[in-house]
């Protein structure tokens, strides 16, 4: 175990293991068949990377998705680890040359497709080196019972047994329920394997479902409210991405797209601006995501219900790999069963499967989109439903999702729960929801009239009640089982043993709803945590100084800059101040050969910034335990501009925004009231237009820049050179400009 803390701490610059991490690298380091089930962001590659190193041979990594190998190689060859893959985006020549480096030994790790380990040249070379291990990454696609079943993965079972010296075999996935893990022990033939299920809970993830009118205008008002954060947001259809995405663009939001529609080059693009954070917004089908380990994605919002639990936990699971807090935000309508009902029957037909095959894999993905549409519609705790899918029982309710943070009422909907039972009944069970609380609200359509409806007693019975209330109380039976869903091709409403119970029966039914706030209550909060929580005014200039360094060693060595050092690593260097070699290491994410390619360039940069001397340029509380505890009237006050604080006020000639707001910290009072941050006086700049952003192409960032309003108030560009002789321009504000921002304070 030392020695594989110590590979930790040279190649991926962690001191420790996360939960679960040492037991998975020990027991494979012991010899032993492995199983880890890890959630996404967990650390899942880590497991069979660090033990790869130690071992004497060559592992092999299979793995579904092209991008998924070329991500992990890329981060690993940055690390200093000789890597490979070998797939079909190579060509036959470039194919030949990397299994002539392996065969060299040039490569400790060699990522293939599961295509790839039927061809004669791969398993001749298999078959004469020295394979230590081999790994199967989403081991879920060897399951017939999981949510991504991939015929091609049956192929690794033959390929091991034709190897000469059977080697362990690992198994990592972030989704499986206890079917799917046991069908995958199974298949594999893992002999007495340690299975490690680290749980599936991701604590900085906050979860919520909506019900809106309007899907577009909730996407436009988020994106607006989190301006300059990365987040994807999926569609179902390749229709929802193109009209979303148009939208999006007419706004001026930097916004890219990707579904199979679109070319090879065109996919490629969008992606590479996304990683580049050119366009820091993703619309998408769930084509996309998958290998993408972009660690700043602050949000990961559903404008369609995906068809299972698998699907949604593993996209939405896309946000917040940093462990930084970050939401997934489903908006859920009934026309988005309908349409996963659609894709069910009507998806594409896989030739590897057998009819019977393909009638059972229809009959689980019903079952599993019924799950789906109960997780929209359940009062419950959302994390704890998940869980409990996954096979994890809590039962306790987590404080971070929308039902947790939303106050409940009961109510007694005993009657129109008899309403809807009787309709059901009278109507002899033939037709659909919408068909049924149509009649109950007395609708005057053809549809209602041809099918006979207007003739039934139930005719009318809820014509006072709205259709949004109807179906609450609908998904609130079909819920505890007293109606039921047809598993047909056209959903139909059916009786259960309870519903004859709740006609008859004297006992009343109470339905938790949410209690309507008054007039004026003002909106949830945003659970992700700001750099500027967690940093000063001056140590987010620190950061965005850090950042600037970061995007033009990117530019320059053709990297995403969450490869050099992610978001995490920069805040936790301007926390950390590192002056020396030996303190930049002691940085999370700074390995040793990181350092010697990069860190260099950041330490100069925090030395020039610092002039050397040792600042505290973040926080005391962690924001992350801040944002649990309630308000009190003992808490410090949100920062206000008061006359005596604004009449204390020192104008100089010129100064930067930082070190005015630096110099209203110090005036205020620190036991009372929060601390002033540039950027939220950056933000308001931005918003009246004294301030505009613009793209840089040379950086390949946006930029801020003064507009014509902003010059008249008094807001100057600088050109300045640093000790390094770069070129850089900083905005200074002059004595009016000054006044203007604090006048602009006191009026807030």
């Amino acid at each position: 175990m030392e020695q594989a803390l110590a590979v930790l701490r040279r190649y991926f610059g962690y001191d420790t293991f996360r939960e679960g991490q040492e037991k998975l690298v020990t027991s494979i380091l012991n010899g032993q068949d492995t199983f880890g089930i890890m959630p996404t962001g967990a650390g899942k590659s880590i497991c069979y990377q660090v033990p790869a190193l130690l071992m004497d041979g060559i592992t092999l990594v299979i793995s579904p998705l092209i991008s998924l190998m070329k991500d992990q190689v890329l981060s690993l060859n940055q690390a200093g680890i000789h890597a490979a893959y070998i797939n079909s985006s190579l060509t036959p020549n470039q194919s030949i040359l990397a299994l002539e480096r392996a065969k060299m030994g040039q490569y400790k790790i060699i990522y293939v497709a599961p295509e790839r380990l039927e061809t004669a040249s791969f398993l001749e070379f298999a078959q004469n080196a020295n394979i230590s291990m081999v790994t199967i990454d989403e081991a879920h696609c060897i399951s017939q019972w999981g949510q991504d079943f991939r015929p091609s993965y049956l192929k690794i079972v033959e390929f091991i047994r034709k190897l000469p010296v059977r080697p362990i075999i690992s198994a990592f996935t972030a989704t499986a329920t206890a079917m799917v893990k046991e069908d995958i022990v199974a298949i594999l033939g893992l002999n007495h394997p340690n299975i490690v299920v680290t749980g599936f809970d991701r604590k900085n993830l906050y979860f919520e479902v909506q019900t809106p009118v309007d899907k577009t205008q909730v996407i436009l008002d988020y994106i607006e409210s989190h301006p300059n954060m990365s987040g994807i947001i999926y569609c179902t259809t390749r229709k929802n991405v193109d009209e979303l995405y148009d939208l999006l663009e007419k706004h001026r939001v930097l916004v890219a797209r990707y579904h199979a529609g679109m070319s090879m080059e065109e996919r490629r693009q969008s992606q590479e601006d996304f990683i580049y954070d050119v366009k820091p917004v993703m619309v998408a089908t769930n084509a996309f995501g998958m290998g993408i380990d972009k660690s700043n994605v602050r949000y990961v919002l559903h404008y369609n219900m995906p068809k299972n639990i698998e699907s949604y936990y593993q996209e939405a699971g896309r946000a917040g790999r940093d462990g930084e807090n970050s939401e997934c935000i489903l908006l859920y309508s009934a026309g988005d069963v309908a349409v996963n009902q659609y894709m069910i029957e009507h998806g594409t037909e896989n030739e590897e499967l057998t009819y019977d095959e393909l009638v059972t894999i229809k009959e689980r993905d019903r079952e599993r989109l019924q799950m789906m549409k109960n997780y929209c519609v359940t009062k419950n705790c959302l994390r704890e439903y998940m869980l409990s899918y996954f096979g994890e029982f809590h039962h306790e309710p987590c404080g971070n999702c929308s039902n947790c943070l939303t106050e409940y009422e009961e109510e007694d909907v005993t009657e129109i729960a008899r309403d809807i039972i009787a309709c059901v009944m009278e109507c002899r069970q033939r037709f659909g929801m919408n068909v049924i609380i149509g009649t109950l609200r007395g609708l005057k359509q053809a549809k209602l009239t041809s099918y006979g409806m207007t003739e039934y007693q139930s005719y009318g019975k809820c014509r006072d009640l709205s259709e949004q209330k109807l179906k609450q109380i609908a998904n609130y039976l079909l819920l505890e089982d007293y109606l039921s869903l047809s598993k047909d091709k056209y959903v139909l409403v059916k009786l259960t043993a309870k519903s004859m119970k709740a006609l008859h029966m004297e006992e009343r039914l109470i339905m938790k709803c949410a209690k309507e706030e008054p007039s004026g209550t003002a909106a949830k909060k945003s659970s992700v945590v700001r750099k500027s929580d967690i940093l000063t005014s001056r140590g987010l200039d620190l950061f965005e100084e850090l950042r600037n360094v970061r995007t033009e060693i990117a530019r320059k060595v053709s990297l995403p800059p969450y490869i050099i050092f992610s978001d995490k690593t920069l805040v936790d260097m301007c926390v950390k101040l590192p002056f020396t070699k030996e303190e930049m290491l002691v940085v999370n994410g700074v390995g040793e050969n990181k350092y010697d390619r990069y860190g260099k360039e950041f330490l100069e940069q925090i030395l020039e910034f610092t002039k050397g001397r040792k600042e505290k340029l973040y926080f005391e509380e962690h924001p992350m335990e801040a944002s649990r505890k309630k308000t009190t009237s003992g808490k410090k006050t949100e920062f206000h501009m008061t006359k005596e604080l604004a009449d204390a006020i020192e104008y100089k000639e010129q100064t930067t925004l930082s070190e005015l707001v630096a110099q209203i910290n110090d005036l205020r009072d620190e036991e009372r009231m929060k601390r002033l941050t540039g950027k939220s006086i950056t933000d308001w700049l931005l918003r009246e237009g004294y301030l505009e952003e613009k793209f840089h192409p040379g950086v390949r960032r946006m930029v801020i820049t003064v507009t014509e309003a902003g010059r008249e108030i008094g807001i100057e560009t600088q050109e300045r050179i640093s000790e390094k002789g770069n070129a850089y321009d900083i905005l200074v504000y002059n004595e009016h400009a000054q006044k203007f921002v604090i006048d602009m304070l006191q009026v807030q």
